[in-house]
């Protein structure tokens, strides 16, 4: 998707052809993945380390490809389809030796003694790990900075945020470090950097992704992949799903996304007839007019192409549905952050003890029964929202962009630019600055799959996303979709080499933004 003709601009699909014909070196794709690295993260703070034991992972996948004969590839690559790849890996997914903070500082010398559930099925399927990516304190912020690794910065914009909690995943994409990349999700930590860095980033159905036990059982929990392509998104959501003995939370996905392997032609022939609803603030969301711009602009490409658009509206409020997440977080999360961080509360950061402040206000006032209730009636609201329609298109923030740096502690002011700031001033001020984006429905609604796509420029110069959201269970669906939407409204995938402040051309240098 880039116009760059470097190795580190090039998707994980096109690699690995590079590798089977060997046209391309492991071991020199991951050289020129190191050296952007090396040249680019002091800008922009995304990378906790780089892992030294990488290059022999690199060697070894050089000589299978280099021994390998061409009629034993496809067995071999059926079964372990990430051979020679490079993952970043978010922080928080355990890597046996290595150490396990979740970004605290208190934790800095625990080492983990085994790989977390996607880390080890990354290493089944070829694939490494070469580099780990920064998040905020224990994954609890939509912004990525914290004592332990300083601030996270947005490649398209410095002043500005990657989003969070997977920040340094999106960040790093973006800047060219990874062609793939793990996140996590709890209310929109994969989706929300995703969309503020132009990348693809998946939120699988509660049960596909299998996580690391007592927090796995939290129903709005998953992990999942992060990309600059969807088939790159896919071909990593593929090797991560399944059935895993230490989640038991974890269903079986035979034949996991088939028939997503069509000609381009085929996918756009696939939405001709499809239903797909709009809904463009999801009840009461303060969506900026670039925003709504954006997601109608993906709508009319989709109408296009014949799919059957309809714009609908939502019986929500920001307000109901942070209230509803945050009885669920003040019952479950904050006491195992409280658990965490017991003795230790001088050295955490001002968002993380103000997140369990808010989520415990919350839960006293209301049970967790009472806010099982409130998510029953949300759920069956969105059900009666998509009863028929195939797909629902919404944005994935309603702000534009965070400041890099802030910590929204007193809630968020959303300007005329877009820009969510903290602190007096104007503009129109929401009580919780999560009350500014929209993907904690579809975690209160966690068996629905969601891709977010990029949909074009922010006012403020950088990119804004669509939430894909498909059936229970559709993730097919979900996925063809946001494959279409890349077809059809095709996006550069990385960030510009431009200085703070300069907005950047959205499209590869020809494309139209819109068919027709």
């Amino acid at each position: 998707m880039s116009s760059s003709g470097e190795l580190w601009a090039l998707p994980a699909t096109e690699v690995l052809a590079k590798f089977r014909t060997k046209e391309l070196s492991p071991v020199d794709y991951l050289e020129a993945l190191t050296a952007r690295i090396e040249a680019k993260d002091p800008d922009i703070g995304a990378v906790t380390e780089i892992l030294p034991e990488a290059i022999a992972s690199a060697r070894d996948a050089e000589r299978f490809y280099l021994r390998t004969r061409a009629d034993e590839l496809d067995d071999i690559l059926a079964m372990r389809p990430l051979v020679g790849l490079p993952v970043i890996a978010k922080e928080k997914h355990a890597i046996a030796g290595h150490t396990l903070t979740q970004g605290l500082l208190h934790e800095r010398r625990t080492i983990a003694d085994k790989d977390a559930a996607v880390i080890r099925r990354i290493r089944d399927a070829g694939g490494y790990i070469h580099a780990r990516s920064t998040s905020p304190e224990f994954s609890c912020a939509t912004v990525t900075h914290s004592p332990m690794w300083g601030v996270t910065r947005n490649p398209w914009n410095p002043d500005l945020s990657p989003g969070g909690s997977s920040g340094g995943a999106g960040a790093a994409l973006a800047a060219g470090f990874a062609p793939l990349a793990t996140a996590s999700d709890i209310a929109g930590s994969t989706r929300l950097p995703a969309a503020f860095t132009g990348t693809v980033g998946f939120k699988a159905p509660y049960g596909r992704v299998p996580g690391a036990p007592p927090l796995s059982a939290d129903w709005y929990r998953g992990d999942g992949p992060m990309a600059r392509t969807v088939a790159d998104t896919a071909l990593l959501a593929r090797v991560m799903v399944g059935l895993d003995p230490g989640d038991a939370a974890t269903i079986d996905s035979p034949d996991y996304l088939a028939g997503l392997d069509r000609t381009p032609a085929e996918v756009i022939e696939s939405l001709r007839g499809l239903r797909v609803a709009v809904c463009l603030r999801l009840g009461d969301f303060p969506v900026g007019d670039d925003i709504v711009r954006n997601t109608r602009a993906v709508a009319a490409a989709l109408s296009f192409a014949e799919a059957e658009v309809e714009e609908i509206e939502m019986p929500w409020t920001s307000e109901r549905l942070f209230e509803t997440s945050a009885t669920h977080f003040g019952a479950i999360l904050a006491p195992a952050m409280r658990a965490a961080t017991a003795g230790h509360e001088d050295t955490l950061a001002d968002y993380t003890l103000q997140f369990m402040i808010d989520a415990e206000a919350v839960a006293a006032r209301r049970s967790l029964y009472e806010g099982l209730i409130m998510e029953a009636e949300i759920q069956a609201e969105l059900t009666t929202a998509m009863a028929g329609f195939d797909i629902l298109l919404t944005p994935t923030s309603a702000v534009a962009a965070l400041q890099a740096d802030a910590s929204y502690l007193d809630g968020i002011r959303i300007g005329a630019d877009g820009i969510g700031r903290e602190g007096p001033g104007a503009g129109l001020r929401l009580e919780h600055y999560w009350q500014a984006h929209m993907t904690v429905p579809f975690n209160i609604c966690n068996r629905v799959p969601v891709v977010n796509v990029p949909s074009g420029m922010a006012d403020c110069g950088i990119p804004t996303g669509v939430q894909v959201v498909g059936r229970p269970f559709d993730d097919g669906t979900a996925f063809t979709v946001a494959s279409a939407i890349e077809l059809l409204r095709p996006w550069t995938g990385l960030a510009p080499e431009l200085s703070a402040g300069r907005r950047a051309d959205w499209l590869v240098e020809g494309d139209d933004p819109a068919p027709g």
